[in-house]
């Protein structure tokens, strides 16, 4: 069992404290100072507060590297071979509902080689899921991420995520929806796209699909994929940026040309 790294333990440690103060004001869903940012696409002040303790704490510890941010966006750096992508609280909505699933998630990627390292935090169930790579993705310091070995869709358990209100895709995800649901076990909707990577990579669920993510929530969770041995790619044919996070399946060797058709007959 490898031991994080001193660049990891940099990010384990900035994502421990700002999951601190969302562990505060999870639950406080009455006291919570809620903004609106978009259609039905919520920011609190806990959000603020955590990437604002995650900037601090990374920019101190890496001077120079680059940070992208769900709430500031970019912030270039002296460093331009180096940027953190970082989303202070990835599932928003399961927050401010009292739901105990969301998470912080913190990546960085390096130019030429694109991510190198992520963390992914829920503090309500401390799973600390970590990756580094060549060195393989961790839950905590013992247990190590591997895909399920399912090879059959009607054995298969999938996540994906619903468009909500104000975002584009619904027809489309209906169309796929509907091509997936008829030869698989069962597809789940938990709302944060991070957990859902990190998921997959541990084996809990099979595969996971989902359009129009951003790269803060997927970044980690693509190398976890990796890593665990599993395959992740776009959707679309004609793209081929995983960590933008525009089109994304992510599953073990054997069920991912599978889905992949399925979704591509959609």
């Amino acid at each position: 069992m490898p031991t994080p790294s001193a660049l990891l333990n940099v990010m384990i440690e900035a994502a421990r404290k700002a999951a601190r103060g969302l562990a505060r004001d999870f639950g406080e869903v009455t006291e919570l100072q809620v903004s609106k940012k978009g259609a039905a696409d919520f920011v609190t002040n806990a959000d603020i507060k955590a990437e604002q303790t995650l900037f601090e704490l990374l920019t101190k510890a890496r001077p120079g590297y680059g940070f992208l941010g769900e709430e500031r966006g970019m912030v270039e750096g002296t460093d331009k071979t180096h940027t953190w992508i970082v989303d202070p609280l990835d599932g928003t909505t399961n927050f401010m509902h009292a739901i105990p699933h969301f998470a912080v998630n913190i990546a960085l990627q390096r130019e030429g080689e694109g991510i190198v390292a992520g963390v992914t935090y829920n503090p309500i169930t401390n799973d600390l899921f970590w990756v580094e790579k060549g060195k393989g993705a961790f839950l905590g310091a013992e247990k190590r991420l591997r895909v399920a070995a399912r090879r059959h869709l009607d054995e298969a358990v999938l996540a994906t995520g619903v468009p909500f209100a104000g975002k584009p895709g619904h027809g489309q995800f209906l169309k796929e929806l509907h091509q997936v649901s008829q030869k698989v076990a069962g597809v789940r909707r938990f709302g944060a796209a991070s957990l859902d990577l990190a998921w997959v990579a541990a084996g809990r669920f099979d595969a996971f699909w989902e359009r129009n993510l951003n790269s803060w929530d997927v970044a980690a969770g693509v190398l976890m994929i990796q890593e665990s041995g599993g395959k992740i790619t776009t959707i679309d044919e004609n793209d081929h940026d995983v960590v933008q996070g525009k089109s994304i399946l992510a599953s073990n060797q054997d069920l991912h040309p599978q889905i992949l058709e399925r979704l591509r007959a959609a």
